[in-house]
């Protein structure tokens, strides 16, 4: 299996802290697909994506990008390859939806340049995988949370990355909201691009993950197939708490009992 990200041997600790917030990582991030991060709240999940990220460095161990240590790319090589759907984000200025997805561009731009025709219309293409293109002239100062979840994905999408970080894409939308940006993963990954993505929901890494790796108390618990790795035994481990999985149609549901 080709891996697009490779951690050996990670470990780091921060600096106010004793215990490492990641110990001794093993990982693969399969290529061209999708990968869920499974872990109870404080387990090392936003660690793991800060160090993906170049944001944090590891204090023991090596992370390789498609096979080149990752220390290797410079900022704006790493923007043109690696893009991140974050959590939440809130702006202070009513740009219009069109705008805030040009930022994707910055990598493929120089300093003060402005985007050009080629690179508006990579944007208006970006929203219209998510379905946001009727919006473009908006200001997302007045879109709803749902909204502004795919204006994030789109901006990310507009960097044309290689790999998709996707930091808790979910956690904040409504069950129609969640349908649709699972959906769109899902189209992502048929297109081939590399998409990772960390959740506390398992039932959400089911419904669009080929891979899981699940990380508890900063250490991995499982890597691997996510029907091996969705079953009751790993995923009460996991929460610490009795969990139960059951098929719904083409649906995996996982409850806690």
């Amino acid at each position: 299996m080709k891996c697009a990200y490779r951690l050996k041997g990670v470990t780091y600790t921060y600096p106010t802290r004793e215990k490492p917030a990641v110990l001794n990582l093993d990982l693969c991030i399969p290529e061209g697909k999708t990968t869920a991060l499974l872990g109870p709240n404080s387990a090392g999940k936003s660690t793991i994506m800060d160090l993906l990220l170049r944001w944090r460095k590891p204090e023991e161990g090596s992370i390789t990008l498609f096979d080149e240590p990752l220390p290797d790319y410079n900022k704006k090589r790493l923007g043109r390859t690696v893009s991140l759907v974050p959590q939440e984000e809130s702006s202070r200025f009513s740009f219009s939806v069109l705008e805030y997805v040009l930022f994707g561009r910055s990598p493929y731009l120089h300093q003060l340049q402005s985007p050009s025709a080629i690179d508006v219309e990579i944007a208006y293409e970006a929203m219209g995988k998510v379905g946001i293109d009727p919006i473009a002239q908006r200001p997302v100062t007045t879109l709803s949370g749902g909204e502004h979840q795919l204006v994030l994905l789109a901006r990310a999408l507009a960097q044309q990355p290689r790999v998709l970080l996707l930091d808790e894409p979910t956690s904040s939308l409504d069950p129609g909201n969640t349908a649709k940006v699972i959906n769109i993963l899902r189209q992502l990954s048929q297109q081939g691009i590399t998409l990772f993505l960390t959740t506390h929901d398992p039932s959400v890494a089911a419904e669009c993950a080929q891979y899981v790796a699940m990380i508890s108390k900063s250490e991995l618990l499982f890597s691997g197939p996510m029907e091996e790795a969705l079953t009751n035994t790993l995923l009460s481990s996991l929460y610490e708490t009795p969990m139960e999985t059951f098929q719904h149609g083409q649906r995996l549901v996982v409850t806690r009992i």
